[in-house]
């Protein structure tokens, strides 16, 4: 069975910066393409930032600067590292493991999801 648990949101005042976690147990999991997407409440989930398994990384605009993907293939968790909070970052973030390594801007391209963490920005 596969799990994804996210950990590490917060509250956190603007500027300032978090780390989530999301460890991975169940998949090959060094294999997969790693993503976070994030949901505020009334929009739409969007992508935020995503690493293959070949370590590349790719980030949405709103983010790009400012926010760092990383995993660890040996503790099987993907991190995403945020510096510079905006208040416009509040929403629930969710991890999401997926086979293929194309369109990883679509969440329809992962096939497992966490449950999510709330980030809190305070202004």
């Amino acid at each position: 069975q596969v799990q994804l648990v996210e950990s590490g949101g917060g509250l956190v005042q603007a500027g300032g910066s978090l780390r989530l976690s999301c460890a991975a147990s169940g998949l090959g999991f060094s294999a997969y393409l790693m993503g976070w997407f994030r949901q505020a409440p009334g929009k739409e989930r969007e992508f935020v930032a995503a690493i293959r398994n070949d370590g590349s990384t790719y980030y949405a605009d709103s983010v790009k600067g400012r926010f760092t993907i990383s995993r660890d293939n040996v503790k099987k968790t993907v991190y995403l590292q945020m510096n510079s909070l905006k208040t416009e970052d509040a929403a629930v973030y969710h991890c999401a493991a997926g086979a293929a390594n194309y369109n990883l801007h679509f969440s329809s391209q992962y096939k497992y999801w966490g449950q999510g963490t709330q980030v809190t920005v305070s202004s």
